[in-house]
């Protein structure tokens, strides 16, 4: 235990910056792909049947295939798509994650608006409303009920998503790790400091997320 607090206090800094960045992929994970998600999921619930296909081609894809594949896709694959700008390491894993998380936050999104009784849908449409008007009036509201508590989680299992970001050592709370390992020789210390950072996070959103779905049905 000595040995572990010996390690906090020399190498702390080098654990927040891991922090930092675990925390900005994550966020930038969830914002963007919730805004991919969202266009995804307005697709697939297109009544155009090719671009109903192509986004349940889509999200098959990419939920059927390892998050780690797909990061090494990215990496290898946008540095020769984008030569002139030459994305760092960063931007690759970056993309990556948000294209994942964009798969599974479209089918939250998705199931959150079929989750609305379409009688409600009906009822916009009988008072004259557009389409376009009871989806964001009427449906959308409701929704959000289903959405949110389910996004706080994708935010966790993104947080913990980001550990296979250290195979590119983009300075991540795992790519610490890393660090501290090669300078010390040690595992087992820097990997429960590491372990227990995460659990922090997560468990803090978790109770987060819960306490705020207790919110919204006593809102009910």
């Amino acid at each position: 235990m000595e040995l572990i607090f010996r390690l906090v206090e020399k190498y702390g800094g080098v654990f927040l910056q891991g922090l930092g960045y675990t925390l900005l992929l994550s966020v930038i994970a969830v914002a963007a792909g919730t805004v991919l998600g969202a266009l995804v999921a307005l697709m697939r619930m297109s009544r155009v049947k090719p671009l109903n296909w192509l986004m349940s081609a889509y999200i098959e894809l990419i939920r059927g295939t390892p998050a780690l594949l797909q990061l090494f896709f990215f990496y290898l694959i946008l540095p020769r798509w984008f030569l002139a700008v030459n994305p760092s390491k960063f931007v690759c894993v970056a993309v990556a994650l948000v294209i994942n998380s964009s798969a599974y936050v479209s089918e939250i999104i998705r199931s959150g608006v079929q989750a609305v009784d379409r009688g409600q849908t009906e009822a916009g449409l009988s008072l004259g409303l557009t389409k376009r008007q009871t989806m964001l009036r009427i449906v959308m509201p409701q929704a959000i009920k289903n959405i949110l508590p389910a996004l706080g989680n994708e935010f966790v299992m993104v947080i913990k998503e980001t550990s296979l970001a250290s195979t590119f050592f983009v300075g991540d709370l795992m790519s610490a790790f890393r660090t501290v390992q090669g300078n010390t020789y040690l595992v087992i210390e820097p990997l429960m400091i590491v372990g227990f950072i995460y659990f922090a996070l997560t468990f803090t959103l978790s109770k987060a997320v819960l306490r705020f779905e207790r919110r919204l049905k006593a809102s009910d």
